[in-house]
Order: structure tokens, then sequence, then C-alpha cells
């Protein structure tokens, strides 16, 4: 295996932080894309009392886009998010059109 390929069982169950120091959650899951063959997100576990929890309320599995992972080592570094950037992002899904 690669020096930087990771395991799935490697990134499950770790913790995760925003580069800003804010505690979100631990790794659920992991979405792939199989036609690329990349990782395409992760599943946040929110905790109560934890940065997502706070934004997003009792709400489990966040999915959060593998671009925003900055690092994973002994926890899973991800860049931080702002409650306006998750409500512009909700708006937009609730605007887009039904296919």
């Amino acid at each position: 295996m690669p020096a930087n390929m990771k395991s799935f069982s490697d990134i499950t169950r770790k913790d995760v932080f925003t580069n800003k120091g804010s505690y979100c959650g631990k790794v659920m899951d992991v979405g792939l894309d199989l036609e690329k063959f990349k990782v395409k997100s992760i599943v946040i576990d929110a905790v109560r009392g934890s940065f997502f929890a706070s934004m997003v309320g009792d709400k489990k599995g966040i999915i959060v886009p593998f671009s925003m992972v900055q690092s994973v080592g002994d926890i899973v570094l991800i860049k931080h998010v702002t409650p306006a950037a998750v409500e512009e992002e909700k708006e937009m899904l609730e605007e887009k059109p039904a296919v």
C-alpha cells in the first residue's frame, strides 16, 4: 500500500476538528466516487456540544466534502466553516429545482 494511502478503518471513529480548533465530532463513514476511485466526502457524527451540533442541531451524519479535509493523522483536520456559510448552502439547496 502506498505511504499516503489510508485504510478506511484508519479514518473512521477519528475525532474531527476545524483548523481553528473547534471540535466537530467523529468520522462515521466515508463517501466514495467509485468511477474515479477517490474519496468524495466524510460523514461526521456531530456529537452533542460539538461545533457542528451547535450549527445544525440534533442532526446526525453531517456530510463534509473531502475537499474541506486538510489532513488525516491522529485526528482529522478540516477547514473552518461559519454558520453563515452553512445557511447559504441550505438556502441554495432549497432553491435548487428538483430534477
